[in-house]
């Protein structure tokens, strides 16, 4: 009687103290429920490769019982993991302790999902819900261009519906990253906004991305994803805005040095571009505009070449119309000048002022004519 007494007191204890006193805090359990399974019949957990960054690998199944999985694995810190059903996966993130409970309709085309019992795991399905937004919005610009593309009956109207969408597919992409951010924002002690951040343009976004890896450095230490990230902006931060420009000398199209410390003294942009590179390209008008505008106000330009072949740069250069020096080894990316500027996917820009300090970084577009335009036209 008092074996039995016992265990009814350890049931009424667990009823009215804290429910994580009798949690199992040595493992993660994860329940879920897929309404019409149809032909999914089993369970996948898939997780991070330890082997190879960035890859996962099962590490559990489970079969379906009227609908019904579970697991029971151990994290002893925030893990990123999939589950597969048939042919689609969901994103969870899992610790010991936690009881996670996830639910499906088989039915549902949309793949959406109900989960609880992880606050990091609640977050990845809102980051999910929000990027799947925008990747509708990209699809849905992708197929009305390529349709109309069919419809094309020469250049001309090539290059008008270029112009036409190439703004909104830009508009869409910044229209996310500033969710994005603002998400990270909001949930910096989440490893959801760790993989928020993964997600960015880590050129256009180094910036905010090198500050970011600052605030998580310290934090979730187990997890090798966030340790290579820490680890590749700190191997970027020399390069990021607010740092010194490392010097360079490089030979012009004439064969004459030009080092870049000839132009202390000057606001200067380093270009890297070439005469294959049809980004490059399509951005040389603007760039061609913006320095009309603001030469005389004070913008120099060093365009430094990725091509191989000095033939096809000089007529890159002439049909571009571009006027500023040009300078380049021959070398595509591995030349030294861009081995020390870490290059490695062009256009590429850093915009330097006169204490040879870095303060602008791979801005195109409307953005490089919205920051020239608050560097040369202040008030005075």
């Amino acid at each position: 009687m008092r074996v039995k007494s016992l265990a009814c007191l350890a049931v009424v204890f667990c009823a009215v103290t804290s429910i994580t006193s009798c949690k199992d805090n040595d493992n993660f359990i994860l329940k879920g429920l897929v309404d019409n399974p149809g032909k999914i019949k089993t369970a996948y957990l898939l997780a991070p490769d330890t082997a190879l960054s960035y890859s996962m690998t099962t590490v559990d199944s489970a079969a379906l019982s009227d609908g019904r999985f579970s697991f029971k694995r151990q994290a002893f810190f925030p893990t990123f993991y999939k589950v597969l059903l048939g042919s689609h996966t969901y994103d969870i993130i899992a610790k010991n302790g936690d009881e996670i409970s996830f639910k499906l309709n088989g039915k549902d085309t949309t793949y959406t999902y109900e989960i609880s019992g992880s606050d990091d795991s609640e977050n990845m399905y809102k980051l999910n819900k929000m990027s799947n937004y925008f990747a509708a919005i990209t699809t849905k610009l992708t197929n009305e261009y390529g349709a109309k593309a069919k419809q094309a009956k020469n250049k001309a109207d090539s290059d008008a519906l270029y112009k036409l969408y190439y703004p909104k597919f830009i508009q869409n992409m910044d229209d996310y990253g500033a969710k994005t951010l603002a998400f990270i924002d909001s949930n910096k002690n989440s490893l959801a906004a760790f993989y928020a951040s993964k997600t960015l343009d880590k050129y256009k976004y180094e910036q905010k991305l090198v500050a970011y890896a600052d605030v998580v450095k310290d934090k979730f230490a187990g997890n090798k994803d966030v340790q290579n990230f820490v680890k590749e902006m700190e191997a970027v931060k020399p390069l990021s805005v607010g740092h010194a420009a490392p010097e360079f000398t490089l030979l012009d199209f004439d064969g004459k040095p030009v080092k870049l410390s000839d132009y202390k003294g000057k606001y200067l942009m380093v270009d890297f571009w070439a005469s294959w590179c049809m980004p490059c390209r399509q951005e040389n008008p603007n760039v061609v505009k913006q320095y009309a505008r603001f030469k005389d106000k004070g913008l120099n330009i060093l365009g430094v070449s990725l091509d191989n072949n000095k033939k096809d740069w000089a007529k890159a250069v002439a049909a571009d119309k571009i006027t500023w020096r040009q300078a380049g080894d021959l070398k595509r990316f591995d030349g030294a000048t861009e081995k020390l500027y870490k290059i490695e996917a062009i256009p590429s820009n850093f915009i330097i002022d006169p204490n040879g300090i870095i303060v602008a970084k791979n801005i195109t577009g409307t953005d490089l004519e919205v920051f020239l335009n608050k560097t040369f036209n202040k008030p005075q």
